[in-house]
Parts: C-alpha cells; structure tokens; sequence
C-alpha cells in the first residue's frame, strides 16, 4: 500500500491528485505545519532524513521530492497513463516542464516569499531599510524575471492545451503548485492562458477529490 506523507498548504497535494488520478489505493498520514514558523513538524524526519514533504512509501521504497515521485507513480503503475510516449515531442515537453517546476520557476517563487516577509516582518528599528533591499531585489530581479517566465508560459500554452500537448499528464499535475504560487505572488504578471489552464486543472474531479482527502489546501502569498 502506497502511503503518502501529508503536510498541510504543501506540495504533498499534488502526490494525492496524481493517487487519484491514477485511481490508486492509498494511505494518508497527516501533518501540520508550526502556526507561526510555518515550517513541517520534526516527526517528518522520522520518515525521511531531510524531515520534508512530499514523501512516501511504498513497501521498502521510500521517496521525497515531488518530480521523482509522480515520476516513480506513472512509471510503476500509470500502465501508459499521464505521460506520452517516449521519442516524441510531447514527451520532451513532459520531461522538461516536470523539471522545470522545481527547478527553474520555484526558486523565484521562493524568493519573492522571502522577501515579501523582510518587508512586513523586519524589526521596527532596521523595517525602512528592510523594505527599500526587498524592493529594490524584487524591481530589479525577481518580478522581470517572474514576468519573464509568466510570458513564456503563457505563450507555451497558446500553442498547446496542456503542458505535454494535447492531453493532461503528470507534467500538469508537477507545475500546478508552481503556477498557484505565482497567482499568490505574481499575479500581475498572470496571462489569461495560465488563469484558464488553471481553472481547467481545479475543475477535475480527482483534483477535487485530492483537496476533500488532504485538507484545506492554499499556497502561501
């Protein structure tokens, strides 16, 4: 039995929508978030060293990182499922944007999170000079380059329905934590293609399914 690891507001959310996608039997062990530090519970580490989320097991296997876990799902037991065939097109599209999430868009994401928080949680005596680095990081760096990415995949999806092409795969599911996190911290760069994709991927049934097993789910602004 597959067994998924579960932190709150987290990218847990998107292994329990690619489980029910795949119409897969399996076990949820919930975690919650510290209330102030936001940050996961130490009783994670007991599953995984790094004590992050997502994580899970399936028999001896254990595995984190969100990418080589849906990776490790369709290839174990998609049977052909969420990804296209090997050799085309859409499967280039479908390894890169499976990286990409993580690798490329994330960080920015991450960043602008950070910095959102120098400036409101700064102390009193050193705020005015917090806010004017926060805002100068984020004119200079992060929004061009958010804005930047935010363009590229709008144009990705005005050529294709999905990110892999034609059809939904496990490349939709990896970027949806992405792209809900640029709409909480981006959204004036948000195209209309990227609002309507997303739409799209909270209106599937699984999705739905996934939030009502998992939990109040939003990502943070």
């Amino acid at each position: 039995m597959i067994t998924v690891h579960h932190l709150n507001n987290s990218r847990s959310q998107r292994v329990l929508w690619l489980l029910e996608e795949l119409a897969l039997p399996y076990e949820i062990v919930k975690y919650e978030r510290d209330p102030k530090t936001l940050l996961a519970p130490a009783a994670l580490r007991a599953i995984h060293p790094l004590g992050k989320s997502p994580v899970i097991t399936d028999g001896d296997a254990t595995l984190a990182e969100s990418g080589a876990i849906l990776e490790y799902l369709v290839e174990t037991y998609g049977k052909g499922m969420l990804a296209p065939a090997p050799g085309t097109p859409g499967y280039r599209d479908y390894r890169y944007f499976m990286h990409y999430a993580e690798g490329s868009l994330m960080p920015l994401l991450v960043m602008k999170l950070v910095f959102n928080k120098i400036r409101t949680d700064a102390p009193f005596l050193v705020r005015p000079i917090a806010r004017a680095i926060a805002g100068q990081v984020s004119k200079q760096f992060l929004d061009p380059n958010l804005a930047a990415h935010m363009a590229f995949l709008a144009e990705h999806l005005g050529k294709h329905a999905w990110f892999a092409g034609d059809a939904f795969s496990a490349a939709d599911v990896q970027m949806s934590f992405s792209i809900e996190g640029a709409v909480a911290r981006a959204s004036g760069a948000i195209s209309p293609k990227l609002t309507e994709w997303l739409a799209r991927i909270q209106a599937r049934p699984a999705y739905r399914k996934a939030i009502e097993k998992g939990g109040e789910y939003k990502v943070a602004g």
